[in-house]
């Protein structure tokens, strides 16, 4: 019998990095995601496949049941070693999947370019933990490692605000929903950035006065939330870019890339890659395809509403 799991991608908004340590992240579900298909197998092994986006495979592997329930890891970083991980920390939760199964047949089919940085990780542990009926927060705490906000974001079809309180997910759903949505821009930057890398550099980089720190970017994603104008909106973005930049000690990637353009420009997520956000009263397509930047969505088809 063939079982079929979604979750939706998603997008960070404000509270990149300083989610971590607890301060409120407003985060957008995107409408593309990722779907995870399950059917009985044979062997006592799982027969893999992932397709991206475009139809072609990206990742194909056998995995063995002992395999998976005793953790035996490649050596390497590899996707099989990534996927191994969250197996064997979802066996430990619910092990009846590998106990009373004789195998599986398993498909996972990407519904954006897996380079695009919205969700790769995060939605197929989303997928996983609701086949096993296992808490996605902690496969992700126990396997890959982050803040959750993405796990948030993969079960809710609406604007979310994310925050971690003594470690544990809070999620409140919030409406999002300005007449000025229509000049907000996503654009790829062409390269997929590490979240592993990226938080590593953030915990390096962390100045004493966090909790300060974290009480400005909650009151900017208060402004960011509560804002009726595009100029109000735009204000609180650069705001709160200009102080990850003081923290992060890097430029704003409108001063490193676009520091000729006319609106503003916000990282999100990891600095230096996957997607920004422009915020411009003219649609700003022209500017970023001369520039080499092919890829750029408007914001009602990007994000679930």
């Amino acid at each position: 019998m063939k079982k079929t799991f979604y979750s939706n991608g998603k997008l960070l908004i404000t509270g990149e990095y300083l989610v971590l340590d607890g301060a409120k992240a407003f985060a957008l579900p995107t409408k593309m995601g990722q779907n995870l298909i399950i059917e009985e197998g044979s062997n006592k092994e799982i027969i893999w496949k992932s397709y991206d986006a475009d139809g072609s495979i990206w990742f194909e592997d056998t995995l063995l049941f002992s395999d998976i329930s005793k953790k035996v890891n490649p050596e390497n970083e590899s996707v099989k070693a990534t996927l191994m991980t969250i197996l064997h920390e979802a066996f430990k939760l619910n092990p009846d999947f590998i106990l009373n199964s004789n195998g599986y047949t398993i498909t996972t089919e990407l519904g954006f370019p897996k380079s695009w940085g919205l969700g790769t990780s995060s939605t197929l542990i989303n997928n996983i933990a609701q086949w096993l009926q296992i808490d996605a927060f902690t496969l992700l705490k126990n396997s890959f490692g982050g803040s959750g906000y993405d796990i948030a974001c993969a079960q809710n079809d609406n604007p979310i605000v994310y925050k971690l309180e003594q470690g544990n997910p809070t999620v409140e759903k919030v409406s999002f929903s300005p007449d000025f949505t229509k000049n907000l821009y996503f654009v790829y930057l062409n390269k997929k950035q590490s979240s592993k890398s990226a938080i590593a550099a953030y915990n390096m980089n962390k100045k004493n006065n966090l909790p300060r720190t974290i009480a400005l970017n909650d009151v900017i994603t208060s402004e960011v939330l509560n804002t009726t104008t595009i100029q109000s909106f735009a204000s609180a973005i650069q705001k709160h870019e200009v102080q990850m930049s003081i923290i992060l000690e890097t430029q704003t990637i409108k001063e490193s890339l676009f520091p000729d353009f006319n609106g503003v420009i916000k990282s999100l997520g990891a600095w230096g890659g996957d997607f920004v956000m422009a915020i411009a009263t003219e649609n700003p397509s022209h500017y970023f395809i001369s520039k080499g930047y092919q890829t750029i969505i408007p914001y009602d088809e990007m994000i679930l509403s």
